[in-house]
C-alpha cells in the first residue's frame, strides 16, 4: 500500500499545481468577501487535483475493491462533480443538497447505511424504516459541516487528515481493506495539497475538495459503526460537528436563521484570540481534534451510547459557554 500512497501524493502535487497555474483560464478563482480571511483573488478547486490523484491510482491497484463498492465510488464521483460545478460558477445549495442525498442513496445500495443506533440506557435501538432517512440526515449534515470549517489555510485539510487517520486505524485493527484504502489514499492526497495550502495558501480546495472529503468521511464513519459505538463517531469527527452545532444553536437563540452566514465560527473566534495568527489557530484545532479522535477510538462497541452521548453533549455546552465568553470579550456581533 505504501507505493500506491506515494504515487497518489506525487500525483496530487502535480495535478494541484496544474489547477493552480491554469485557474484563471478554468474559471476557478476565489473572490474575497466579508467573511474571507484572505484579501486577494486566490485560485481554488484543488479538490480536482487531489480527487483525480486518488481516482486514477486506486482502480489500477485495487480494481476488485472498486468493483465491490461500485455504487459508493459512483456516489463520491457525483459529489465531486457538483463540487467542481460550484467552484466554477457557484451551484445553488439545493442542487448540492439533492446530489449529496442521491449519493447517500447509492451508499445504501452498497449496504452502507446506519441501521442500528446501538445500546442506549440498556435498550438496543434498531432504526428499521428510519435507517435511510437518518443516514441521509447524517451524511448531508456532516458533509456541510466539513465545508463550513474550510475557512482558514490548511484547516479543513489537517482536521480531515486526523479524522481519516482515525478511520485508517479502525480499518487496520479490524482488517477492513476498503476503509484503509480510502482513508490512506485521501490522507496521501491531502498531504500533497498541504504543500500549497499551508499558510500562506496559494490555492484553496474549494467545494470540489470539501464536499468530497465530507462525503468520504461520512461514508467511512458509517462503515466504522460495525466496529465502534455510534457516539464514538461524534468524538472522532468532533471539530466540524461541534462547530456546526454551536453556531446553529447560537444563531437560533439570537433569532437568526440557523443557515445564515457570519464570521462566528470557532476558527474565526480563535484566530482573533491568537492575534490573527492562522498557523497557531490551525495547530490548536488540529491538536484538539486529535484529542477528541483518540478519545473516540478508546470507546468499545459494547459501551452504552446513552452515557457517551451525555458526555458529548456536555462538551457542546462547555464549548458554547467558552466561545460565548470569547465573543463577548471580542465585542463580536454573533
Amino acid at each position: 500500500m505504501v507505493i500506491e500512497f506515494l504515487i497518489i501524493f506525487f500525483l496530487s502535487l502535480l495535478f494541484i499545481r496544474g489547477v493552480r497555474n491554469h485557474s484563471e483560464r478554468l474559471g476557478l478563482i476565489d473572490v474575497p468577501n466579508g467573511r474571507s480571511t484572505h484579501s486577494s483573488h486566490t485560485p481554488r478547486g484543488a479538490g480536482i487535483g487531489f480527487y483525480l490523484a486518488v481516482a486514477l491510482v486506486i482502480p489500477v491497484f485495487y480494481f476488485d475493491i472498486i468493483v465491490s463498492y461500485v455504487w459508493t465510488c459512483m456516489a463520491i464521483f457525483l459529489v465531486f462533480i457538483v463540487g467542481v460545478m460550484d467552484d466554477h460558477h457557484d451551484t445553488s445549495p439545493n442542487t448540492k443538497f439533492f446530489v449529496i442525498m442521491f449519493g447517500t442513496f447509492l451508499l445504501y445500495l452498497d449496504g452502507i447505511v446506519i441501521d442500528k443506533a446501538g445500546l442506549f440506557f440498556g435498550f438496543d435501538i434498531s432504526l428499521g424504516w428510519f435507517a435511510l432517512p437518518f443516514t441521509l440526515f447524517a451524511v448531508v449534515g456532516f458533509t456541510n459541516a466539513l465545508n463550513l470549517i474550510d475557512g482558514l489555510d490548511g484547516l479543513a485539510a489537517t482536521v480531515s487528515i486526523v479524522i481519516l487517520g482515525s478511520f485508517f486505524a479502525v480499518g487496520y485493527l479490524h482488517n477492513d481493506l476498503f476503509m484503509m484504502l480510502m482513508a490512506g489514499a485521501f490522507i496521501s492526497a491531502l498531504l500533497g495539497f498541504l504543500v500549497y495550502n499551508w499558510h500562506p495558501a496559494s490555492i484553496f480546495m474549494g467545494d470540489s475538495g470539501s464536499l468530497t472529503l465530507g462525503f468520504v468521511i461520512s461514508m467511512l464513519a458509517i462503515k466504522s459503526l460495525a466496529y465502534l459505538p455510534a457516539v464514538s463517531i461524534l468524538f472522532i469527527a468532533a471539530i466540524p460537528i461541534l462547530d456546526t452545532l454551536v453556531v446553529m444553536v447560537r444563531r437560533k437563540m439570537r433569532g437568526r436563521s440557523m443557515f445564515s452566514a457570519d464570521r462566528c465560527h470557532m476558527h474565526h473566534i480563535l484566530r482573533h484570540f491568537f492575534a490573527e495568527d492562522t498557523r497557531k489557530t490551525v495547530l490548536f484545532l488540529v491538536v484538539l481534534q486529535g484529542i477528541y479522535s483518540l478519545t473516540g477510538l478508546q470507546l468499545e462497541k459494547e459501551m452504552d451510547n446513552g452515557y457517551l452521548l451525555i458526555l458529548f453533549l456536555l462538551n457542546v455546552v462547555l464549548l458554547y459557554m467558552f466561545l460565548a465568553a470569547m465573543i463577548k470579550r471580542q465585542n463580536r456581533d454573533c
